[in-house]
């Protein structure tokens, strides 16, 4: 008999088609919910679905009924305000640009999730990200989706051969069209539902959930400083005046709401959280020629790809939509790596995600400390010939 899969169901488009697929194989299926985040209160945009909130969850149910699976709903509020939405709101008010989709990725579907998919003896977790696991030489590879526009392999790159092995996307092969068509001819409730907002438990904007978060829960968040007006700066920290808002309302690369009167266009460059102080100057300045990670993860070995100095070449995305960059990487010792781009990039954020490809392959990735504004230094010269 075959082993029971467990698919993670979120009561959207994608996993309901998930559901659907591994009940029409015959094979033992069970669904499970993750009530994540309730905010059935609060307004969502038509047509939109809440990820893993309570309304979406009873659209999974139905689901689980018309393909025929049981369906069960885990309670997991606390564990995902500890791994995702605490550390979200404590990167924001440290001045980086969290990216909460790979924390719940990493923390909360793939560990937790799995673990509890075991208990009830499932041996495997099925979900809807359009991604591939593909064998290679050193065991499960994780490759981009075949609908490069669907691809979310980018949220992925924490995830460990372990749990690569013990998990599947069926839809890594499916255009969203396709997964749609599939759904309405089986009549889903789901089938014309829209996509699940991207970070599903901010209903409005993201500084005003953090300030309610602020409000509500001060213990939470009390090593940050008391929100007031930030200072902006330009280069060498010459004072333009104050700003409109605190320092976290502001992100790298923002030009509009300065609150500045200026000849030229000006841009932050980066905010200061210790000293309230955000730091602006021209598009030009944004350019970064690199950057610096920590947390670096591999997925599985990457030897072979290296050189004998342990450098290694690869396709970096500084976010998820970004197109990719050729570049060098440098592991450091403490988990740390330098990346050095072929053509200067903008939009280096702080506290976003650095995603390592090769061709479809994703080797690993890493978090972003700090954009780089230094010429990449040339490799080390050969040895000089030993004397006659």
């Amino acid at each position: 008999m075959s082993a029971t899969t467990a698919v993670a169901m979120s009561g959207g488009l994608d996993s309901s088609v998930v559901a659907l697929l591994l009940a029409r194989r015959g094979e033992p299926v069970v669904g499970l919910s993750m009530l994540l985040w309730d905010a059935s209160g609060e307004p969502t945009p038509a047509g939109r679905g809440r990820c893993c909130g309570a309304l979406d969850l009873g659209d999974a149910r139905r689901v689980a009924q018309q393909v025929g699976i049981a369906h069960y709903t885990l309670r997991m509020a606390e564990e995902f305000r500890h791994h995702v939405v605490d550390p979200f709101v404590d990167d924001y008010l440290a001045g980086r640009t969290p990216s909460p989709c790979v924390r719940c990725n990493t923390w909360v579907k793939f560990d937790l999730l799995l673990a509890k998919a075991r208990a009830i003896g499932a041996s495997r977790v099925a979900t809807g990200h359009y991604a591939r696991i593909l064998e290679g030489p050193d065991g499960p590879e994780l490759h981009t989706a075949r609908d490069a526009e669907k691809d979310q392999s980018y949220y992925l790159f924490e995830l460990t051969a372990e749990q690569l092995a013990a998990s599947c996307f069926p839809l890594g092969e499916l255009s969203k069209g396709e997964v749609r068509e599939l759904a309405r001819e089986a009549g889903l409730v789901v089938a014309e539902k829209g996509e699940s907002m991207e970070v599903c438990f901010v209903s409005g904007g993201v500084a005003e959930f953090v300030e309610r978060q602020l409000a509500e829960h001060p213990e939470r968040y009390a090593r940050h400083p008391e929100p007031e007006a930030a200072e902006v700066v330009a280069a060498g920290g010459v004072p333009l005046g104050p700003a409109s808002a605190p320092y976290y309302r502001y992100t790298v690369g923002q030009r509009r709401g300065l609150g500045l009167s200026s000849s030229e266009r000006l841009y932050v460059l980066g905010v200061e959280p210790e000293a309230n102080r955000v730091r602006v100057g021209r598009e030009e300045e944004l350019r970064a020629t690199g950057l610096l990670g920590e947390r670096l993860h591999w997925i599985s070995p990457v030897e072979r790809f290296a050189s004998a100095e342990g450098e290694l070449r690869a396709r970096v995305k500084i976010r998820s939509r970004h197109p990719g960059v050729e570049a060098r990487l440098r592991p450091l010792p403490g988990g740390e790596v330098e990346v050095l781009f072929d053509e200067p990039q903008t939009g280096v954020a702080p506290g976003q995600a650095a995603v390592f490809y090769r061709g479809t392959q994703v080797l690993g990735g890493c978090w972003i400390r700090t954009g780089l504004s230094r010429e990449p230094s040339p490799p080390d010269p050969p040895p000089a010939p030993a004397p006659l």
